[in-house]
C-alpha cells in the first residue's frame, strides 16, 4: 500500500489527518466494547526500560485490549490513555494506606487522581493496598478497611459512587484450606479481618479480588501436581467429594475454594475476581516450570477459555473475570529470577511467547509524518484483520 509523501513544512498532509481520524474511531469506547478483548492486563512499571505510556497506549489499542489494572495512579498512564474508552483499575499502594484512613486525605487524593480524568479515562475501581494480609504489620492491616471506606465515602462526597468501585486484592495465601473447593476457608487470624471487610464489600456492591497462580502450586511440587491440570491441558480432573463437581483446572479450583471461604462467612452476594494470575517465563534453577513454552500454554489456554465466556463449575453461568499478569517483563522486580518474567511482551514490544496477541508499539521517534502514517496505517490494518476474524 502506498503511503503519502510528508509534506515539506513538516507537517502531516491530509490523508494523515484523515487516516488519523479514523484510528480515534477505531478505537472509541463504542469499537473496544464491541470488539475488545474480554481479558485484563496488569501494567506494572517497576522497571527502567519500558516504552512510555503513549507508546504503551496504542500498543493495547492496537490488541483490543479493554481492561488495564495499575498499582498506582501513574497521571501519565492516565492522561495517555483519555477518550480510548479502556477501562481501568487504579491502586492505592500500602505505604499510602494508612494515610488514606484520613477522610481529607482519601478526599484529596480522589479529586487529585480520578476526579480530573473521567469520564474521559474510564476508571472504574480502586484498590486500596496489596495483598495486605500476606506480611506482618499490624498497623497496616488494621488501617485497610478504615482506609477503604474514607475512599469510599470520599467518591460519594464528590457524586462519583456507582461509577468507581473500592476494594483491596489478596493473595491465596489468605487461605488456611482450598482443597476440595467446597472446603475452602480463610486462616483463623485473618478471618476478623476479612469478615468486615466482606461486609463492607457487599454495602459497596464491590468485588472481592484474589491473585491465584497455580504456578506456585507446580513449582513447589512438580512431581505431584500434574503439569495438564495446572495448564488447562485434558486430563480426568478432579471431583469434589462434597459437591461432585469436577474440575479440570487449578485456577477454578482456587477461585471456587475462595467462594466457599467467602460464603462460609455468610456471604453470598459478593463476586470473585481474579486479579493477577499468569506464568513466568524464565526462573532460576530451582523454579520448576518456568519457561516460555508453559507460559505460553498456560495464557494461550486461559485466553480460550475466557472468550468464550466460560464460568467456574460452582457458577458456571458467570463468567470468570481474569486480569493476566502482566504486561511487560520488570527488570528491577526484587525476589528471584520469575518475578522479573511475568510478561507477556518484552519492553520493545516483542512477545515473549506466541498465544496469538498481535499488538504495534510504535518507535520512539514519532515526528517524522512518513513514520506517522505508517503507524496509523499498520492499526488499521491489524483493527481490519481483527474484524473480519471475529
Amino acid at each position: 500500500m502506498a503511503v503519502a509523501e510528508p509534506s515539506r513544512t513538516g507537517s502531516p498532509p491530509r490523508v494523515l489527518l484523515l487516516v488519523y481520524a479514523v484510528l480515534l474511531t477505531a478505537t472509541a469506547d463504542g469499537a473496544l466494547a464491541a470488539g475488545g478483548l474480554s481479558i485484563g492486563i496488569n501494567y506494572g512499571q517497576i522497571a527502567d526500560n519500558l516504552p512510555s505510556p503513549s507508546r504503551v497506549s496504542m500498543l493495547l489499542r492496537s490488541m483490543q485490549v479493554s481492561k488495564v489494572k495499575l498499582y498506582d495512579a501513574d497521571q501519565n498512564v492516565l492522561s495517555a490513555f483519555l477518550d480510548t474508552g479502556v477501562e481501568f483499575v487504579i491502586g492505592i499502594g500500602n505505604e499510602n494506606v494508612s494515610a488514606m484512613t484520613d477522610p481529607a486525605a482519601a478526599r484529596a487524593w480522589v479529586q487529585q487522581h480520578v476526579r480530573p480524568y473521567l469520564p474521559s479515562t474510564r476508571i472504574t475501581c480502586i484498590t486500596v493496598g496489596n495483598e495486605v494480609f500476606k506480611g506482618n504489620d499490624t498497623a497496616l492491616k488494621d488501617s485497610l478497611l478504615p482506609a477503604m471506606r474514607s475512599v469510599y465515602q470520599a467518591l460519594g462526597a464528590l457524586g462519583l459512587q456507582g461509577q468507581v468501585n473500592v476494594t483491596t486484592a489478596h493473595s491465596l495465601d489468605i487461605m488456611g484450606s482450598s482443597y476440595p473447593p467446597s472446603a475452602g476457608a480463610f486462616r483463623p487470624e485473618v478471618v476478623p479481618y476479612i469478615q468486615p471487610l466482606l461486609d463492607f464489600l457487599s454495602a459497596a456492591r464491590s468485588p472481592f479480588l484474589i491473585n491465584c497462580y497455580p504456578y506456585f502450586a507446580y513449582k513447589d511440587d512438580p512431581a505431584g501436581v500434574p503439569l495438564e491440570y495446572v495448564l488447562f491441558q485434558p486430563n480426568a480432573g478432579v471431583t469434589d467429594p462434597t459437591t461432585g463437581l469436577n474440575y479440570d483446572n487449578m485456577l477454578y479450583a482456587q477461585v471456587d475454594s475462595v467462594y466457599a471461604a467467602v460464603q462460609a462467612l455468610g456471604h453470598t452476594d459478593v463476586d470473585v475476581k481474579i486479579s493477577e494470575t499468569g506464568w513466568p517465563s524464565r526462573g532460576d534453577p530451582d523454579e520448576a516450570g518456568a519457561t516460555p513454552q508453559y507460559a505460553g500454554i498456560y495464557i494461550g489456554n486461559l485466553l480460550r477459555r475466557i472468550e468464550t465466556k466460560q464460568g467456574t463449575p460452582l457458577r458456571p453461568a458467570v463468567p470468570i473475570d481474569v486480569y493476566v499478569f502482566a504486561l511487560f517483563n520488570e527488570n528491577l522486580k526484587p525476589g528471584p529470577a520469575s518475578e522479573r518474567n511475568y510478561g507477556l511482551f518484552y519492553p520493545d514490544g516483542t512477545p515473549v511467547y506466541d498465544v496469538g496477541l498481535r499488538g504495534y508499539l510504535p518507535p520512539m521517534d514519532e515526528s517524522d509524518a512518513t513514520r506517522t502514517a505508517i503507524h496509523l496505517l499498520a492499526l488499521i490494518a491489524l483493527a481490519f484483520v481483527a474484524l473480519v476474524l471475529s
